[in-house]
């Protein structure tokens, strides 16, 4: 969770700058129906636990419906393993930026009005990091800007730019020490899956009463919001009860939190099914400015802090007994518990590059599916650090 600080003046937030102005789109309207689940995409991404543990990339059937494309990413990839963000140091090349926290996957630094947040290239599960994914960073930031682009008529959101293709510029805010996990279906393999918790017999979870007879994969009768609350290391399930007995949040703010991150949610459930996707779960991340408004913050229904599955195979997968076509990084998941202890081992095995570049690959698919446009692969010619730092001292000479 992003360490946002309270402050009390900004300038101009609103402005805009070049290369990538923020700026929002009208609200995107519902879809009259979500019935049944669309079949214009027949693509497929079967997972195969086998095939993880011997160190080969799941099956790909037809993942986009365009292998071209996926051979183009995949080769992009390869070559990418060796060049990837996997830290940054923004605080030596850019006088007045001190670096505030170095999250698992986003490194922030203080401007002194605003915070610059950047998005690298690791991978994390299981509360460490696992890998460093080609081109992941540029993904994540993207996708989050086009969902907070699209999600305004929800909720506010600290934004203030985005010069650099892995960078937002956020107003600073003071975080509520709790992230909002919305559910939709029984399914995971962490510590606090839903999937996990409910097989060992808990059948009240973070508040929400769950029925008897469910099993993996699932659809919950309604979306239910696990909250959880940091602990030194991982996550920790909390009650609402619990959230406002211990001071984290007051009982007007988490009602208004809560009824905001499952509109979200469920805007994110439509817009993915538009596209032939289910967005199975998810986390938010909330904070309140010096003005008393509370913003979306971090990141938003992105392959790190979602969970998708392809919507037209879904049903007879299930019925099969099959686990979902995914779209997430649960295989590699599934890959680190098949090959060590992920919470307990010092030392994790290096991920298979077959798997990275599958991942990349994945991560790319999503953002072209949900967006309906085509990621632009980075070029090699200038290191990736050094062109943040010029984009970011640049931008900031002009907020």
């Amino acid at each position: 969770m992003l360490a946002y600080a309270p402050t009390s003046s900004l300038r101009n937030p609103t402005k805009t700058l070049a290369p990538k102005p923020f700026l929002p789109p009208p609200p995107r309207p519902f879809p009259r129906s979500t019935a049944s689940f669309p079949a214009r995409r027949s693509t497929g991404i079967a997972l195969s636990a086998a095939a993880a543990a011997e160190d080969r990339p799941p099956r790909n059937e037809s993942l986009a419906g365009d292998s071209r494309r996926r051979e183009d990413v995949l080769r992009a990839a390869h070559g990418a393993l060796g060049n990837c963000l996997s830290e940054t140091h923004l605080d030596r090349t850019i006088p007045g930026l001190s670096l505030k926290s170095r999250g698992k996957v986003r490194d922030v630094y203080d401007s002194g009005e605003l915070l610059v947040l950047v998005t690298t290239d690791r991978q994390s599960a299981f509360d460490r990091v696992l890998a460093s994914i080609p081109f992941k960073g540029q993904v994540l930031n993207e996708t989050s800007l086009w969902w907070f682009n699209r999600t305004q008529h929800i909720t506010p959101n600290a934004v203030v730019s985005s010069p650099d293709k892995n960078v937002t510029i956020a107003k600073k805010c003071s975080v509520f020490p709790v992230e909002f996990v919305v559910r939709g279906f029984v399914t995971g393999s962490t510590d606090t899956s839903l999937w996990t918790v409910y097989n060992k017999g808990v059948r009240n979870y973070c508040g929400n009463a769950l029925p008897e007879g469910m099993v993996k994969n699932q659809k919950l009768p309604a979306n239910i919001l696990t909250p959880t609350t940091k602990a030194a290391d991982h996550d920790v399930p909390v009650t609402p009860g619990e959230i406002i007995q211990m001071g984290l949040m007051t009982k007007d703010d988490y009602d208004e939190v809560s009824s905001r991150a499952l509109s979200l949610f469920a805007y994110g459930q439509q817009v993915a099914l538009e596209n032939g996707l289910l967005l199975v779960d998810t986390k938010y991340e909330f904070g309140k400015g010096s003005d008393g408004t509370i913003f979306l913050i971090d990141e938003v229904h992105t392959p790190d802090s979602s969970r998708y599955w392809i919507a037209s195979s879904y049903e007879e997968r299930f019925s099969a007994g099959l686990e979902p076509e995914n779209v997430d990084k649960e295989f590699l998941r599934l890959w680190f518990k098949s090959n060590c202890n992920p919470y307990e081992d010092k030392i994790l095995p290096e991920a298979p590059e077959e798997l990275v570049c599958e991942l990349a690959w994945r991560y790319i698919f999503l953002f072209e599916t949900i967006t309906n446009s085509k990621f632009e692969l980075p070029g090699a010619e200038e290191p990736i650090h050094e062109r943040i730092s010029r984009n970011v001292s640049q931008a900031l000479s002009i907020l």
